[in-house]
C-alpha cells in the first residue's frame, strides 16, 4: 500500500489571490473561509484574495490567512486520497496538520494561530532582528558560523533546516548585518535576507514563547487521527501533552525539516500531498528524497 503523507507550508507561501480558486468553486472551502471571518472578527477572505501584499504579509494575518487556505483546500479533497497518512507542516503549517488531523477544530486554530502571530510579531521591535537564508552550505558549517559570529557581534542561531545546502539563520540585526559581510566563511554560495518580521525559532522569540504557552495550554487538543510529525523532534506524536510541549518549544528552537522528511522516509512514506498556496514544500522535499512522488493542491 502507498504511503502517502500530508505537509502544510508555512509563512512565507502567502500570496495575493490564493484559495480563490477553490473558495469560488466549492462550497466547503466557502464555509472555511466564512468561519474564519467569524472566529476572527476581520474580513480575512478579502485579505487572502486582494492583499495588499504588505498587508497579507504582516505575521498576524499571514498566520490566521494560510492556516485559512489550506484548511478550505484539505476540506474539499480529503475524501479523495486514499491509503495510510501521517501529517506535517513546516513551522505554522504544524498548525494546520493539527486543525487538518482532527486535533484542535478550526475556529480554536485560526485564532490560535492570530494570537501566535500577534506575540511573534511583538516580540522584536521592527529592525532589530531578522532572518537570512543561507544556500550551499552545510548544517555543521552553518552552526559553526553562528556560533562565532554570536561571540562576538550578536546573536545569530540556525532557525530551518530546510533541506540540504537550505538553510535559515535568526538573530540580532547587528548578527545579520556581519552575516552578510562574512559569508564566505560560512561556506555559503548565497545569502539571502528574507521578508519576515522577526527573529523566529530563535531565543529572541523568548517573550512571544512565554505569551504562547499560556494560549496552547488554555487550548483543548485531541488525540489527531494520524500522527504529526512535529517540529521540535522531527518525530511523530499522538498524545496531547507532548504535542502542546513540542509547539511551544518551536517557537525559540530550529525547525527540523530535513531530519523530518528524512524520518518520514524510513517510517515507509514514499508520496507528499502539498496542500497550501504554492510549491514550496515540493521543491524542499525533491531535494531530500529525490525518488519522492509529489503532488501539490493549490
Amino acid at each position: 500500500m502507498n504511503k502517502t503523507a500530508f505537509v502544510f507550508p508555512g509563512q512565507g507561501a502567502q500570496y495575493a489571490g490564493m484559495g480563490k480558486d477553490f473558495y469560488d468553486n466549492f462550497k466547503e472551502s466557502r464555509e472555511i473561509f466564512q468561519r474564519a471571518n467569524e472566529a476572527l472578527g476581520f474580513d480575512i477572505t478579502k485579505l487572502c484574495f486582494e492583499g495588499p501584499d504588505n498587508e497579507l504579509s504582516i505575521t498576524k494575518i499571514t498566520q490566521p490567512a494560510l492556516l485559512t487556505v489550506c484548511l478550505a483546500m484539505y476540506e474539499v479533497l480529503k475524501e479523495t486520497q486514499k491509503g495510510s497518512v501521517l501529517m506535517g507542516g513546516l513551522s505554522l503549517g504544524e498548525y494546520s496538520a493539527l486543525t487538518a488531523a482532527g486535533a484542535m477544530d478550526f475556529e480554536t486554530a485560526v485564532q490560535l494561530v492570530y494570537k501566535r502571530g500577534n506575540y511573534m510579531q511583538n516580540a522584536v521591535p521592527l529592525g532589530e532582528g531578522g532572518m537570512l537564508a543561507l544556500l550551499g552550505c552545510t548544517e555543521d558549517d552553518a552552526i559553526a558560523f553562528c556560533e562565532s559570529i554570536t561571540k562576538r557581534y550578536g546573536l545569530l542561531k540556525p532557525a530551518n533546516f530546510n533541506c540540504p545546502g537550505q538553510l535559515v539563520i535568526s538573530g540580532s540585526f547587528k548578527g545579520l548585518e556581519i552575516a552578510m559581510e562574512k559569508i564566505k566563511e560560512a561556506g555559503a554560495k548565497r545569502v539571502m535576507m528574507l521578508n519576515v518580521g522577526g527573529a523566529f525559532h530563535s531565543p529572541l522569540m523568548l517573550p512571544a514563547q512565554e505569551e504562547l504557552a499560556e494560549a496552547i495550554n488554555n487550548t483543548q487538543f485531541k488525540t489527531p487521527c494520524c500522527p504529526i510529525y512535529q517540529n521540535y523532534t522531527a518525530l511523530p506524536e499522538t498524545d496531547p501533552v507532548l504535542i502542546k510541549q513540542n509547539l511551544i518549544k518551536q517557537l525559540t528552537a530550529p525547525v527540523l525539516w530535513t531530519t523530518t522528511i528524512q524520518n518520514m522516509m524510513k517510517d515507509g512514506f514514499t508520496s507528499y500531498i502539498e496542500y497550501g498556496p504554492g510549491e514550496v514544500l515540493q521543491g524542499l522535499i525533491r531535494k531530500i528524497d529525490p525518488t519522492a512522488q509529489l503532488s501539490g493542491k493549490k
